[in-house]
């Protein structure tokens, strides 16, 4: 095994130092970048990172290829405990890629991220989980692509319970990490599992599971890969494309349906109140889904995120 270091300098907010393991098997096979904590309070993604480079510790556990595991690609938001963005500049490192050499905090880590782990890679697994103020249903994330089609094999052998593909006309999640591997031509997937800031063992075992599969499947780490219905107990439902809804006033946000149910066109989702009381805005579906994550904060400022609602069910 080998460690190393990536150091960024010249950052507003200071130089930082990501490390990382960097292990090759004894046979040919594809280099695989498994990354996590682009959002430093999504514990249970950092963790299950952490447990992989420790796995990979192992003699004879990467039997062909090249695995770079990479548990927390954002460390000031990290140690200040900061949700979604990069504390010097305020930008989301997940809307940053692929980064600017001469840009903000967030864009320059941005570059370096993506020069240092995705460029030249065959695949890339981005862990994710809900945010401190976000319940989450889990979900794998892909991209259309020109290769898309291994990037779909990926997130369903990953075996979460719901499989998005995002569409490139239309980018709900602009400048994430997979939709610059996608433009690169790496296949990608965003697997998220865990919510709300909590260091939850049941998400941490889930995402440890599914990206040991997803290993698998690529053929880098030792066992054989299982479909990936067997590790979710039913078959993932696939949507195409989502809604990300927003509110146009601030208020008290209450959702009325929780993460994972059905809904119908014209369901009530929540509502956005004042804080004395009296409703101000009314959330509906615009059409048939599963909201994957909502807000789970009452407080929401105008145009506050609410919910991501994935088309179909």
């Amino acid at each position: 095994m080998s460690r190393e270091v990536l150091r960024v300098t010249g950052l507003r907010g200071g130089d930082e130092e990501i490390g990382y393991v960097d292990v090759r098997g004894p046979a040919d096979g594809p280099h695989v970048t498994v990354i996590a904590g682009v959002h430093g309070t999504e514990y249970t993604s950092i963790a299950a990172v952490r447990r992989l480079a420790a796995v990979l510790e192992r003699e004879g556990t990467v039997v062909a290829g090249r695995v770079t595991a990479v548990p927390l690609v954002n460390p000031s938001a990290f140690w200040s405990r900061t949700p979604f963005v990069v504390p010097a500049d305020g930008l989301n490192l997940n809307r940053s890629f692929p980064g600017r050499a001469d840009g903000s905090d967030a864009e320059v880590l941005a570059h370096h991220l993506v020069e240092t782990f995705v460029v030249g890679a065959d695949a890339l697994l981005d862990l994710h989980a809900g945010d401190l103020p976000e319940a989450l249903e889990p979900f794998a994330l892909y991209e259309e692509s020109p290769v898309e089609g291994a990037s779909r094999d990926l997130a369903l052998a990953y075996g979460l319970g719901h499989v998005v593909r995002q569409s490139a006309a239309a980018r709900t999640v602009g400048g994430s990490t997979c939709a610059a591997a996608a433009d690169l031509g790496v296949p990608a997937v965003v697997a998220e599992s865990g919510q709300n800031g909590v260091l939850d063992p049941v998400a941490v075992d889930r995402h440890t599971t599914g990206l040991t599969n997803a290993l698998r499947h690529l053929g880098v780490l030792a066992g054989e890969a299982v479909p990936g219905a067997a590790l979710a107990g039913r078959t993932a439902s696939e949507h195409d494309g989502w809604h990300w809804l927003r509110t146009p006033v601030a208020g008290w946000w209450e959702a009325a349906v929780g993460t994972g149910a059905v809904v119908a066109e014209g369901d009530l989702l929540g509502t956005v109140s004042g804080l004395l009381g009296g409703v101000l805005h009314e959330v509906r579906a615009p059409e048939d889904g599963v909201p994957l994550f909502v807000t789970s904060s009452p407080a929401v400022l105008a145009d506050g995120l609410l919910l991501g609602l994935a088309r179909g069910h």
